[in-house]
């Protein structure tokens, strides 16, 4: 094979895969409408104008492998979610990843079901405190932190755009086992964030 022939195929192979892993981005000309439809509800940063309350059995209770025009109107909703996050994670996609779960982890106590919340690039440009590291300390995490927390994870308010994943979905009939996610539906992008203060008894809002 010649030089100059092993050069083009080089070419057209990298240009091949920029062009997959655009399309599995949702970007480029040959991405699916499913696919550029997440991208966009991901790259929103505007937090909800009007914001519902959410718990895990509605979450679950979402509807499942409809087409994009039927689901999406389920993510013009803003919602909050009460719980604590067992895991705290740097994504590849430089989101931040919580884990959200029902109720309070020790660190003795096993991984459960959870709801999935992102905290994206876009919406911490306009958040410097929302930092790993900051957030770790609100979070107290069983996993993200350096040690685990003697006093457990802390309850959480996390608030911000319904969007259906459904790159991780999955037939969900049956019961999850434990550290499953608990639905495709996640809350994406997060863009305010509460943390109960045993002092005063309510929430307080963990400063942007």
């Amino acid at each position: 094979m010649s030089l100059r022939l092993a050069a083009a195929l080089a070419l057209i192979l990298g240009a091949a895969a920029l062009l997959a892993f655009a399309r599995q981005l949702g970007q480029g000309p040959f991405a699916s409408l499913e696919a550029s439809h997440l991208r966009e509800m991901k790259e929103r940063v505007d937090p909800p104008a009007h914001v519902t309350p959410i718990t895990f059995a509605d979450m679950a209770a979402l509807p499942h492998g409809r087409p994009v025009g039927e689901y999406s109107a389920y993510e013009r909703r803003g919602v909050a979610l009460e719980g604590t996050v067992q895991h705290l994670l740097r994504a590849n996609d430089g989101d931040l990843h919580l884990e959200i779960v029902a109720r309070p982890l020790l660190p003795t106590d096993w991984d459960t079901t959870y709801v999935t919340a992102e905290i994206t690039p876009r919406v911490r440009s306009s958040a410097p405190h929302w930092t790993y590291e900051n957030l770790v300390q609100v979070f107290r995490p069983r996993l993200g932190g350096v040690t685990p927390w003697p006093q457990g994870t802390r309850r959480v308010r996390v608030t911000g755009w319904l969007l259906y994943d459904w790159q991780y979905d999955a037939p969900w009939s049956g019961p999850r086992k434990a550290g499953d996610r608990l639905t495709g539906w996640e809350i994406h992008p997060v863009t305010r964030i509460e943390a109960w203060d045993e002092r005063t008894a309510q929430f307080a809002e963990v400063p942007r």
